[in-house]
């Protein structure tokens, strides 16, 4: 994206095997200021390709970012996969009347964001970064204690402009994206709701950071899972932003999302041999409490996935990772069902306790009920979690803003049917 007027777009100069040629980016979308004052563009490069860089001549911006112009690209092949992948979410910096609740400036203890995506990008090194949604949190940005440094987004009409993305996203995740390609999910702050259903939240996720970018400020409640292949980890991006707006437990919109479940495990069963994560803003089987009854997140989303042809997702599916609770949480069943990653505490306010790890141990959670076998919870407390490929399956690791090791590193187990972390 480039705030320059000229509905231009640069060009990208990148090798393929002993070529190294320069590649125009297409146009998506001109300028529609106030709120969208830019040229949005993109480029499909070939996998495979390496040493990306803007091509200085044709780059009509006066800054870019990152000052060095190289565009990180895969590092994997067809029939690898990415050896480490960060995990963030529930990003942005909280402002609301009379405001703030956070302190934006501060990023050491008001909002850790910042710090957060560099020490994602200095210390974890990532091949591949996904952020599970939740990005637009300031309501009201005359309120925000930076927003001397935002032009563009100080008041209560710039809220879901191009210039609060920057403030909220594209500026404090800058030392991330420069370092690996990024997943982006979307969270209910980028719904459709927020306010209206065109020129909102949903219309500037739509603009700039969705799969399927748009250019004339519409909004989608239910777009279709989207399938993005890693090499031979496949992720399977299901929109939930919209799931149970209240949050209330109302599975009013089961059918919907059954048929989006049915369509992921139809994906997933075209390539029986290879791991598929599930990624989605609202968690299926996150215990809130563990009762009883227990309380979790997003009932409609598991009875959905209990109404397909199957009854559950399919055996490849390996791992769902969500947000939305400002925590951290793993839980897994030891049975096919796959393990539920919440992680929510990447920068957001107010955080969340969670429930007693103890207590939530046998509870029988999701359809048809299944005891959990393990529950490992860090709540009050922000950070990221790491995945690393450890021979045929995964190390789960969670992380402080400096990027320190928090608690136990855990095991993901390879048998299919019995699907569990063991933490050492």
């Amino acid at each position: 994206m480039t705030t320059d007027t000229s509905g231009t777009c640069p060009s990208v100069r990148y090798t393929v095997g002993a070529v190294r040629a320069g590649y125009q980016m297409r146009l998506l979308s001109r300028p529609a200021p106030p709120q969208f004052p830019t040229t949005v563009c993109e480029l499909v490069v070939p996998l495979g390709a390496r040493a990306a860089v803007l091509a200085q001549s044709t780059v009509a911006a006066a800054v870019v970012h990152p000052a060095n112009r190289e565009l990180p690209l895969p590092n994997w092949t067809a029939t690898t996969r990415p050896r480490t992948i960060g995990v963030i979410g529930d990003t942005g910096c909280r402002v609301t009347t009379p405001g703030p609740d956070q302190d934006c400036a501060n990023h050491q203890t008001g909002w850790p964001f910042p710090r957060i995506a560099g020490s994602a990008a200095a210390v974890t090194h990532p091949d591949l970064a996904i952020h599970v949604g939740d990005y637009l949190y300031r309501d009201d940005p005359a309120q925000a204690t930076d927003a001397a440094a935002n032009p563009g987004c100080t008041a209560a009409g710039d809220r879901f402009s191009w210039g609060c993305v920057v403030a909220d996203f594209f500026r404090p995740a800058e030392s991330l994206l420069a370092v690996a390609p990024v997943v982006l999910t979307r969270g209910n702050h980028e719904d459709c709701r927020t306010p209206p259903a065109t020129g909102g939240a949903g219309a500037a996720w739509f603009r700039y950071l969705a799969d399927d970018l748009r250019s004339n400020g519409s909004c989608s409640l239910y777009p279709d899972p989207v399938e993005i292949r890693a090499g031979v980890l496949h992720l399977l991006s299901v929109d939930s932003s919209y799931a149970d707006p209240a949050d209330s437990g109302s599975i009013t919109q089961q059918a919907i999302y059954t048929r989006q479940f049915e369509a992921v495990n139809q994906a997933a069963g075209q390539q029986p041999g290879h791991d598929y994560f599930l990624v989605t803003h609202k968690p299926l089987w996150m215990v809130r409490s563990a009762g009883p009854p227990p309380q979790t997140f997003t009932p409609v989303l598991d009875k959905a996935v209990g109404g397909t042809t199957l009854g559950r997702l399919a055996d490849n599916i390996r791992m769902v990772l969500s947000g939305h609770a400002h925590l951290y949480q793993m839980i897994d069943f030891d049975t096919a069902r796959p393990p539920q990653l919440t992680v929510g505490f990447s920068g957001g306010d107010p955080l969340e306790q969670g429930p007693n790890d103890a207590a939530v141990i046998g509870t029988p959670v999701g359809t048809p009920p299944q005891a959990v076998h393990h529950s490992l919870t860090q709540g009050g407390v922000f950070g990221y979690a790491v995945l690393n490929r450890n021979a045929g399956t995964w190390d789960l690791t969670s992380h402080d803003p400096t990027g320190a090791l928090r608690g136990q590193t855990c095991t993901l187990s390879r048998n299919a049917a019995h699907k569990e972390f063991v933490c050492h």
